[in-house]
């Protein structure tokens, strides 16, 4: 099986959409087929020993289309790996337009062609409405005499909208002949047929110069004429367009913000320690690149020497620069700060942290969500029924012994106001705007489902390790042993330097907790004597002559060293764990350590909560320890469930399945895989540059709990404006159609004339757009 990503060319609206879909999907070897409307993409699974990417081109083209096949993830990384030069690489990246250059590249065009229609335009509509409303016109055009003059330069205003407009008419009437009509097929038909009733009725009025009644004769021609009507219909048509792609180029402004982020260039170290400027994505695996003080950095990698501070707040979200090191990682498009260094590349092009975080957006915006199904199949049958209604209304109305004249307007009218484009772009443009909302905040959504499905999730399992905790054993509490006078028999300084003696040679993370808690006292472990560690009891060591013991009750108690049981109780209880010091027989003291709640841990249970939904907690951990976890978050004792080994987890997430609940789970994407692929919706917290690689539907950038109830808000915005959009576009149609085909004129006396029509149809589509533009405007921020 393969993927394969195409650039298509030619759509206008939901109906194309689905003539390719429908064109591509039919093809043998073709398992799954999405097409983007608003990027202008399509995405194919493929069999490849059945079908060829040609194959798939020559479909997209039988159906009146363009399609241009992009490089693959696994192509440019080749590229990275084998080509010395990186031309390749870079020729590779260049040619792949995105979506928001595509989209303002096609709003420019748009201008131009708008440009041109407006200046031909309004002189066209003055001529054509000011002898109905008695508007002044130059001497050369008034009176009966001047009519067929006038009717002349009609004509000539008419041609160059025409021609700047020709898209709708080759692209339209392609359509129509392949029997997939579009968008574009009722514009050029209707536009179309005024302009051939227009011609002939000039005819009409140069065969009428020689008759008697010159004067009737020519002004019934004249009422006959529709050129202003088939000039307002593409002008205002265009001006719509314009609107609209004008909008949808602002939708990809969070992913286009991405982008802009990587350097365009890299100071090249080569092995003789000579520095070049080179190319930023001509960077290879392996090179040496140095990074000079405010710089951005080009790729991930290692750091091989230097030191500096690098802001890391468009990965990790905070402020606070991290100092970076020998053996530190570092990613591409982080900043340095005033220091400067030299790092080995790891990760160039597509396998950057960066690019996965742009890939995986541009892949949400490439699927559909279910609710986009409804779309779907109505978009399928919209335009032939259009066309069915509009042929059906000319019919009545001359059945109705109304004459050509109001026949042609209301038929026009039907074609021209229903345009199937907002319902097309109302759940693509939602998604876009909210998956690149949701990106900026550090929130990466992996499919346009998993967006959808996470709004509808009742109960969030939480893994606790590294999710709900820190993930992190630190120091919480130092207990000093006291004499009968309640004195303490050893200084808290000097019992803190033995507890440094004794675990700065071990690597238990016990004993690394308790020297960073030393070192940020300033304290440095001095040498000890005959060092041995007893597994699962704790480490001992001579100094001067006397035994240091430092572990656990068992050990203590092994030596014949009493220790207090009212303490190892208290500190069960609360779920930490206690590192008990002696000195020859003598009990010095307790150090308790713990996996510490993050900070928002439990702002965000409360959330969850407050937002009616269940919350439980896992943990392998004993039950002591997570009912001293929930506590603290305020989860039950009975939502916490303890002493689940990691293959366990998943059971856990099918028994919840089955009660009938709507299950996310959130862990951190490695442990949890089982369980994030049971869940619903699975969120991997803190992934880090692996994400791309993990099994979640959900990738939270930021070790932060909050944003589980971010993204669920999230969710819940950008179906609620999808819904809108999608309402307003059946309403519209609904209430549109039957008011341009005159059904409503026995009632009201109101019927919708083409000119109306073609406005409010292209008000229609930027309404839709300019709706989810106001996703931009869900809080995401660290303070909500």
């Amino acid at each position: 099986m393969e993927q394969l990503k195409f650039d298509i060319t030619g759509m206008t609206c939901a109906s194309c959409q689905a003539h390719v879909e429908r064109a591509v999907r039919a093809q043998n070897g073709v398992t799954k087929v999405q097409v983007n409307l608003l990027a202008g993409t399509m995405t194919v699974d493929i069999d490849d020993e059945i079908i060829s990417t040609a194959d798939i081109v020559r479909a997209v083209e039988h159906a009146g289309y363009g399609a241009k096949p992009l490089p693959t993830s696994s192509a440019a990384v080749h590229i990275h790996q084998s080509d010395q030069t990186g031309i390749s690489a870079k020729a590779t990246t260049q040619a792949q337009l995105r979506t928001s250059e595509k989209l303002h590249l096609e709003a420019e065009s748009m201008k131009q062609r708008l440009g041109v229609s407006l200046i031909f335009w309004v002189p066209l509509l003055y001529l054509g409405m000011g002898h109905m409303l008695n508007w002044p016109l130059p001497t050369a055009l008034a009176g009966h005499e001047h009519m067929m003059s006038l009717a002349l330069i009609m004509l000539l205003l008419t041609i160059p909208i025409v021609v700047v407009n020709k898209t709708y008419f080759t692209r339209g009437l392609r359509a129509l002949f392949r029997r997939m009509p579009t968008m574009d097929t009722l514009i050029a038909i209707g536009a179309g047929a005024s302009l051939v009733w227009s011609v002939y009725a000039l005819f009409i009025m140069a065969e009428q110069l020689g008759q008697a009644d010159i004067h009737g004769a020519m002004t019934t021609a004249m009422d006959n004429l529709y050129f202003e009507a088939a000039g307002t219909i593409l002008t205002l048509v265009t001006v719509g367009k314009y609107l609209e792609v004008h909008s949808k180029a602002q939708t990809g402004s969070a992913l286009e913000q991405l982008m802009q982020l990587a350097p365009q260039t890299a100071l090249l170290v080569d092995e003789d320690g000579h520095e070049e400027r080179i190319d930023a994505q001509l960077i290879q695996i392996g090179q040496h690149i140095r990074v000079l003080p405010g710089e951005a950095i080009a790729a991930d990698g290692i750091v091989i020497s230097g030191s500096s501070s690098v802001d890391e707040s468009m990965l990790s979200g905070e402020s606070i620069p991290v100092e970076k090191e020998l053996g530190d990682t570092v990613s591409q498009a982080t900043v340095n700060g005033s220091g400067s260094f030299v790092f080995q590349a790891t990760h160039v092009g597509v396998d950057t942290t960066l690019a996965q975080i742009i890939k995986l957006v541009e892949d949400a915006n490439a699927t559909k969500a279910p609710i986009s199904r409804l779309a779907d199949r109505v978009s399928a049958v919209f335009v032939p029924a259009i066309l069915l209604i509009a042929a059906l209304t000319f019919v009545a109305w001359l059945a109705l012994g109304q004459g050509m004249h109001p026949a042609l307007t209301a038929a026009v009218a039907v074609l021209v106001i229903s345009c199937p484009c907002a319902l097309g772009l109302a759940t693509p443009v939602a998604i876009m705007v909210g998956t690149g909302r949701g990106a900026a905040a550090g929130i990466l959504f992996k499919s346009a489902e998993a967006l959808e499905h996470l709004r509808e999730i009742d109960t969030v399992v939480l893994d606790k390790t590294g999710t709900i905790t820190t993930g992190l054993p630190a120091v919480t509490d130092i207990y000093l042993a006291t004499a009968p006078d309640d004195t303490p028999v050893i200084r808290e300084k000097a019992f803190l330097k033995l507890a440094a003696a004794l675990e700065h040679n071990s690597e238990h993370p016990l004993a690394q907790a308790i020297l960073r808690y030393t070192q940020e006292q300033g304290i440095v472990a001095r040498p000890v004597e005959n060092f041995s560690a007893i597994p699962g009891q704790g480490v001992m060591a001579t100094e001067g002559g006397q035994k240091l013991f430092a572990g656990n009750a068992r050990m203590l108690e092994a030596a014949g060293i009493q220790i207090p049981q009212d303490l190892a109780e208290q500190l069960s209880a609360a779920g930490k764990t206690p590192l008990y010091l002696a000195r020859n027989d003598e009990y010095l003291g307790c150090i308790a350590v713990a996996d510490t709640v993050k900070e928002g841990s439990k702002q965000a249970i409360q959330a969850l909560k407050q937002q009616h939904i269940s919350v439980y907690m896992l943990t392998g951990d004993t039950r002591g320890t997570a009912k001293a976890i929930g506590a603290q978050v305020n989860l039950d004792a009975d939502t916490c469930i303890a002493e689940v080994l990691p293959s366990e987890k998943e059971a856990v997430i099918k028994r919840l399945q089955e009660a009938g609940h709507k299950v996310a789970m959130v862990g951190d994407g490695i442990n949890d895989s089982p369980a994030l692929a049971r869940a619903h919706v699975g969120i991997a917290i803190g992934t880090g540059a692996d994400i791309a690689k993990e099994g979640a539907d959900v990738i939270l950038l930021h070790s932060d709990l909050m944003d589980v109830v971010r993204a669920h808000r999230l969710s819940q915005a950008v179906i609620r404006i999808i819904k809108q959009d999608l309402f307003w576009a059946l309403i519209y149609n609904a209430c549109g159609i039957p008011l341009a085909a005159g059904l409503f004129i026995p009632l009201t006396g109101w019927q919708l004339s083409p000119l109306f029509g073609a406005a409010a149809m292209s008000l229609s589509s930027v309404s839709v757009v300019l709706n989810a533009l106001r996703l931009q405007s869900v809080s995401l921020s660290k303070s909500n």
